[in-house]
């Protein structure tokens, strides 16, 4: 037996509660024998994940500022949208003016898991795909050469980093 930090509890009781409350909500369940099963099984999952060390702040991360996410998301949809707008119009314009391009963006995220939304993020927004990530950019593939200079501006990089550090991060456009 060792002691646990107050963060790692932290963790594993948030881990159990939304664990004990999806299971309630998908279930719908309210005898107490059943209720007693589901808080029972979903100790049992965050006991195995604490012995297999799998919970800490990137697999769990509720150190994300709830209101900030969720502007984040709203930001999100809204480019997702105005995007397939976009892509709607090329696809059906007579001439298709499609300059496929591949770029560098720079990725100011402070942790994988930052990196990694931002590169979802950007794969998400049609008309690019994320093709690489390294410590410091995200190689990505552009139907036209526009969207690629939109991405260099930084605004959806400085969203996710807001959503994970609280501040902007200042953008450096990268080396193609």
């Amino acid at each position: 037996w060792s002691p646990i930090g107050y963060e790692t509890m932290h963790l594993n009781i948030s881990l159990f509660l939304i664990l004990a409350g999806i299971w309630f909500l998908l279930s719908g369940m309210t005898d107490p024998l059943l209720l007693g099963l589901g808080a029972l099984s979903s100790a049992l999952v965050v006991w195995i994940a604490h012995r297999m060390d799998i919970v800490d702040h990137e697999g769990h991360p509720i150190h994300f500022n709830p209101w900030r996410l969720l502007h984040f998301w709203v930001v999100l949809i809204g480019k997702i949208v105005q995007s397939n707008i976009e892509v709607i119009k090329l696809v059906f314009h007579p001439q298709m003016p499609i300059s496929p391009t591949l770029t560098r963006v720079t990725a100011t995220q402070e942790s994988e898991l930052g990196k990694v939304i931002y590169a979802n993020s950007i794969t998400l927004t049609p008309g690019t795909i994320s093709l690489e990530v390294d410590d410091t950019s995200i190689d990505v593939h552009c139907l036209c050469r526009d969207y690629g200079d939109d991405l260099r501006k930084g605004e959806l990089d400085r969203h996710v980093s807001r959503i994970e550090t609280g501040r902007d991060h200042p953008v450096a456009e990268p080396e193609d």
